[in-house]
């Protein structure tokens, strides 16, 4: 799943002192306990970060310099811009070449016909919009897949779900990526991000034939390794209620998982973040950068849409819960789902401070496939979850040798390269 805000806002903290930094370790014999000292933490530093933004407000009303009338003033541009959310676009060149109910497929080519195997990605899908992967004109990860020699590059991009669509399934999702692959060639660089990331490990493993390289990033593959908030809630929820609490949520939602609600989580997660991310605003209301930063990253993380209610509930009660691709029990469409299958170059990208998915349970994903060791490569970025994906410090810094070596297994000799 995605985080509630981007790299800027992580903090690193000492991981034996802090309940909510990032756990490496197997998780807790007791969720419930974890969480009970998660929250706890996560509601001291939200009160600390309220204290300190009420702080700057009084200081700020108080200085000589600014009169009644310049507070009222700013206080109302603060407002406007908390409260003023426009749906998030994509910035790049690129055009959709079909659609489905469920996912649309963006070619990102720009008519190259290198002589390269294509690359499609598959975005996170956890309430937002697809478009993180083409975040800003120059924060995009399918202009670096492009500028490090993947000119043939595709993205799926998911759909919100509707009534009409609320019964989709695994099988379907399944079925979507192979029509992207087989619109590509038949054969691609898969590049998995987050939730995407297991759906592309699965695909490899049904269709290992189709599957050239496999890249994830921030990707839950060992849904147990490590601890978090997400997977301990699950783990707690499940253990007492079953699938009650989500089918509940699914119900609310009208046969759908509300992106709010997912929202909502994330947020209560890092309650710090949400109100350190206002205060600043306040503090730079007059830098137009400042502004632009905001609000590009208040548009896409606050423009929810949901999630299929049948595929949410599938995904909570075989990978959260059972964690069923790592132990070999996960079956989709009568077939076991057998990551052994999995021999081609594997890629491996965690975000060091990621309390969404940490590390470990990406680079899980090296045990349990066939690939040699020296064609598996990890690589960890000092950022969070978000910043995986959208970052400057990611995309200038850890994604192009990834992308780099995935070019080297893309190219026959001697094949031509467009400008």
């Amino acid at each position: 799943m995605t985080a509630p805000a981007d790299e800027h806002v992580e903090t690193d903290q000492p991981l034996d002192r802090d309940p909510t930094a990032v756990q490496t370790e197997a998780p807790s014999p007791d969720p419930a306990a974890y969480l009970r000292g998660y929250h706890a933490t996560a509601a001291v530093r939200g009160a600390a970060e309220l204290t300190k933004g009420a702080g700057y407000v009084l200081r700020r009303a108080f200085e000589q310099s600014t009169t009644p009338g310049r507070n009222t003033r700013d206080a109302q541009r603060w407002w406007r811009h908390v409260m003023t959310r426009r749906r998030p676009q994509w910035h790049n060149d690129q055009e959709i070449v079909f659609e489905t109910p469920i996912a649309r497929l963006r070619d990102f080519s720009q008519g190259s016909t290198d002589d390269v195997v294509p690359t499609l990605v598959l975005p996170p899908q956890a309430g937002h919009d697809s478009c993180i992967v083409d975040f800003q004109p120059r924060q995009s990860q399918m202009m670096v897949l492009r500028e490090c020699g993947l000119t043939r590059a595709f993205t799926l991009d998911w759909v919100g779900a509707t009534r009409a669509t609320s019964g989709t399934t695994i099988s379907d999702y399944i079925a979507v990526v192979d029509r992207a692959v087989e619109h590509c060639g038949g054969r691609v660089n898969l590049v998995g991000d987050c939730q995407g990331g297991w759906l592309a490990t699965i695909y490899a493993a049904i269709h290992p034939d189709k599957v050239n390289t496999l890249t994830l990033a921030g990707a839950p593959i060992d849904f147990h390794a490590g601890e978090t908030p997400i997977g301990a809630s699950s783990r707690v929820m499940t253990q007492r209620f079953g699938q009650l609490p989500y089918r509940a949520m699914v119900a609310a939602g009208g046969g759908n998982m509300p992106g709010a609600f997912v929202l909502g989580g994330f947020i209560a997660i890092r309650p710090e973040a949400e109100i350190a991310k206002h205060v600043d605003l306040l503090r730079n209301l007059d830098d137009p950068g400042a502004i632009a930063r905001y609000e590009a990253f208040e548009d896409w993380f606050k423009h929810t849409q949901d999630v299929p209610g049948t595929f949410y509930l599938w995904l909570v009660e075989h990978l959260f819960a059972g964690n069923e691709l790592i132990n070999g029990e996960l079956e989709v469409d009568g077939e076991r789902v057998d990551m052994r299958n999995i021999a081609c170059p594997l890629f491996l990208l965690g975000g060091a401070t990621d309390h969404i998915t940490p590390p470990v349970q990406v680079f899980a994903a090296a045990e349990h496939v066939s690939t040699p060791a020296d064609q598996v490569t990890k690589r960890t970025a000092p950022g969070g979850h978000l910043g995986l994906f959208m970052g400057n410090q990611a995309l200038r810094h850890e994604w192009p040798p990834l992308m780099t070596a995935v070019a080297e297994h893309s190219r026959p000799h001697g094949g031509r390269r467009s400008a």
